[in-house]
């Protein structure tokens, strides 16, 4: 599999950084959230100031690269959070976070040989993407396993990207699999399981759309301002064709990944989320649930209703406030002044 370089993956490993860590990859072609002006990214991508007073969060901070799942999942844990998050950066990484990095890398490694391509364009940043799916898929029909699938669908006419931890196939079954590495050897509160459980059926939910509907290439063209014609580099021209794909142009890809998204088996509605001990990679437990739609598709909404800026950002429900203990943007949140003023 191509990696594009300067992409860090960081997976959401702990219950104190559940939401505060940005999606699986930081994409080469996202505006920087404190940009101030127009910047050079170091690929020969300019990255434009936007007015981030008349726009939404969607617009400001996801509109070259669309919103991750991990979008969806951080804004359940807590909204105002994620809009520290957005308008404050990144914070440090954690020895947990560094951790469940390696080990994931690790899994991929398993299965996945990377090597490192310069991307010069978002068309080809795209195109990667849609190719290294098309190949895992190929490894999952031929193997009946595959890992670090990246997907890419809508939800209500946004674009949302996601990288499936683990997939297998036995008889013709196809299950999600998503693994969490944890810090200390126990599992995670009922909060922090509930995340992982809509991170997995988001996956789910997009993977149903794109069997159900065909991918939409004209509006993702129109949506990031793409080249159709666009021809690729050799290095990914070659990477299709190991792929069984030779396609040369931006156009191409968006062809053979919509085929091959109609073409995908049905997900059984049966998930498994599964806990892993960082220390030794031992396994901590695994919980298994059915897939609600209805479910899913609520929390996608409730979180796209934040992202369009149609209402304001939600505080952690106050029972599960004990979250702003381990956030490092509370000194800076209203809601310790409510708290505060409440209390006095």
């Amino acid at each position: 599999m191509l990696e594009e370089r300067g992409e860090i993956p960081i997976e959401i490993v702990s219950e104190e950084e559940m939401s505060v860590i940005e999606a699986a990859f930081s994409l080469t072609f996202a505006g920087h959230p404190l940009s101030l002006g127009d910047i050079e990214d170091g690929n020969g991508i300019t990255l434009t100031k936007t007015n981030q007073s008349s726009s939404s969060l969607l617009r400001r901070f996801k509109n070259r690269t669309g919103l991750f799942v991990t979008d969806i999942t951080s804004t359940d844990w807590c909204e105002k959070q994620k809009e520290f998050f957005l308008i404050c950066g990144n914070p440090k990484p954690t020895k947990a976070m560094k951790a469940g990095t390696a080990r994931h890398a690790l899994l991929e490694q398993e299965l996945i040989t990377k090597v490192e391509v310069v991307l010069t364009s978002p068309e080809e940043h795209w195109a990667l993407k849609m190719i290294s799916f098309i190949h895992g898929t190929n490894q999952l029909i031929l193997d009946g396993l595959t890992r670090e699938l990246p997907l890419i669908g809508f939800a209500e006419d946004v674009c949302m990207v996601g990288i499936i931890d683990e997939v297998r196939m036995k008889a013709g079954t196809i299950t999600l699999v998503e693994t969490k590495t944890r810090s200390q050897n126990n599992l995670p509160s009922e909060p922090q399981q509930r995340n992982g459980r809509l991170q997995l059926m988001c996956y789910k939910y997009l993977w149903d759309n794109l069997l159900a509907h065909p991918f939409p290439t004209q509006h993702f063209l129109q949506l990031f301002n793409l080249n159709p014609d666009y021809m690729l580099s050799q290095e990914i021209r070659e990477f299709a064709i190991q792929s069984g794909a030779p396609l040369q142009t931006l156009n191409d890809v968006l062809g053979k990944y919509q085929y091959v998204c109609s073409m995908l088996p049905e997900t059984q509605d049966q998930l498994l989320l599964r806990y892993e001990y960082q220390e030794d990679q031992s396994l901590i437990g695994e919980n298994q649930y059915l897939y609600d739609s209805d479910w899913v598709t609520d929390k996608i909404r409730s979180s796209l209703e934040f992202w369009n800026g149609e209402r304001e950002a939600n505080y952690a429900p106050e029972n599960e406030r004990w979250k702003c203990k381990h956030c490092k943007y509370a000194p800076r949140c209203p809601i310790n002044t409510i708290t505060t003023t409440a209390q006095t």
